[in-house]
């Protein structure tokens, strides 16, 4: 529980795609459990009335406004050590020459805390009051991230990374057996519910977790089907995300990571299937009908995926899309910048790169998303993909607010005052830096105050 409080000031959300709601003065009256009870816009009559009687009111000061927190749908925890460095390889080379090696550290649970609370601290700096995270094999590391959010009061998905092939996965880095890897999915699990009692709703969730298909044998994958359908848990994985990927599934099984995943009941209602940019057009049919969603990792992308989502078409055919960071395969723990890149890449890909080639045959016309459409997949596009009332500004929502304060000494930002309009968010969402996020609330409570 929190103590209710209310907040008044200007701010920015996306509620549906696309469509940007910028309100003036608004009032939010947020509950003890964290949930906005009521808005109340300037313009409405009961607006004065209300806002004398607020209890224990936050005014907003000239040129700050409030964002909804960022929903980060893939993040590599164990990963966050090596960001911005090992990107020198492809995906396969990569894990073996770096990755793995690191992850097997994360044996030491007290050097897993130690790195896992900075990278949750971090995070939140960010903005980012929700995160969906890999862990490692280790269960007690696994667990002591989902601590640590506790502690820090982000909310988070959480999983230990399930991956048993032997030819794939080193001897030094992996699940013993199928039957090792499920009792210990099924440990994590019930550690990670046992830290919250008698919560209706958990700020931390576990989530079963196959590292992707190369890493998991058919026995242990139609052994986490049937613990998601046992344990109703959210699933996360990789989909589809380079060349080597898809030929290994194609060479193994014959048909697409979604195919396969749907399969081994791995496709289930909230599924977060990161990456997926070489999915079908069947493929995101299926995702759809499963309402699973995909995790677009612009940044990461750059280096590993070989191709370049086709986000404007998923988005178009009804597909649930949030973004992530994919640490550290993506090279920072911000969510805006990964909404930029989202933005980048989509003009890339409608304008076309190659000068060799005339204009009107060079790109893929129709294919970039505006401003308020990268928003929505940074906030309300991410909550609806997690399936949870996050992402944006309405009553009986979470409130995880950001707020955005162009007075501190080292902002970038330059317009602070006047109405919330277009141009005032656009500058926010393509110029705003961590220095920016003064204060940051999850679930009604404070968890950061840079100030």
């Amino acid at each position: 529980m929190v103590a209710a409080f209310a907040i008044c000031g200007d701010l920015y959300h996306t509620p549906t795609r696309g469509c940007l709601e910028a309100l003036a003065d608004c009032l939010i009256e947020v509950g003890e459990t964290g949930r906005i009870e009521r808005m109340t816009r300037a313009d409405e009559p009961a607006y004065a009335s209300r806002l004398e009687r607020a209890d224990r009111l936050i005014r907003l000061q000239p040129g700050q406004c409030l964002l909804p927190g960022f929903v980060d749908c893939h993040v590599h925890a164990p990963q966050w050590p090596q960001l911005g460095t090992a990107l020198d390889r492809p995906l396969e080379q990569w894990l073996d020459h770096y990755t793995f090696p690191l992850e097997a550290k994360f044996a030491d649970t007290a050097y897993a805390r130690e790195v896992y609370a900075d990278l949750v601290a971090t995070l939140l700096a960010h903005g980012t009051t929700t995160a969906v995270y890999f862990g490692t094999v280790h269960v007690d590391a696994t667990v002591a991230l989902a601590e640590i959010c506790l502690e820090h009061g982000q909310r988070a998905l959480i999983g230990k990374v399930a991956m048993d092939d032997r030819e794939q996965c080193p001897d030094f880095y992996r699940d013993a057996d199928v039957d090792a890897a499920l009792a210990a999915t099924a440990e994590t699990i019930a550690r990670i519910r046992a830290l919250q009692p008698g919560e209706d709703h958990p700020l931390v969730l576990p989530a079963i977790t196959p590292r992707f298909l190369p890493s998991c044998t058919d026995d242990l994958l139609a052994g986490l089907g049937a613990l998601a359908r046992e344990t109703g848990c959210h699933v996360q994985t990789h989909c589809s995300e380079s060349d080597w990927e898809v030929a290994h599934s194609a060479g193994r099984f014959g048909a697409t990571d979604t195919a396969v995943l749907d399969r081994f009941g791995l496709l289930a209602t909230r599924a977060v299937l990161a990456h997926s940019n070489f999915v079908t057009a069947d493929d995101r049919a299926i995702i759809k009908a499963r309402n699973a969603a995909i995790a677009h990792c612009p940044l990461s992308n750059v280096y590993f995926a070989n191709a370049v989502l086709p986000l404007r078409e998923a988005l178009d055919e009804g597909v649930h899309v949030g973004l992530g960071s994919d640490i550290a395969g993506g090279s920072s723990p911000s969510i805006l910048d990964n909404a930029r890149m989202a933005m980048t890449i989509s003009r890339l890909r409608a304008s076309g790169m190659d000068a060799a080639v005339p204009a009107s045959k060079r790109g893929a016309a129709g294919t970039s998303i505006s401003v308020a459409e990268a928003f929505w997949l940074a906030t309300a596009g991410g909550g609806e993909a997690l399936g949870l009332p996050i992402g944006l500004f309405a009553e009986g929502a979470e409130f995880d607010a950001i707020l955005v304060d162009p007075g501190t000494a080292s902002s970038d930002l330059r317009m602070t005052g006047g109405e919330p309009n277009h141009d005032r968010f656009e500058h926010i969402v393509r110029c705003a830096r961590s220095a920016d996020l003064s204060a940051v609330w999850v679930r009604g409570r404070q968890v950061r105050n840079a100030r």
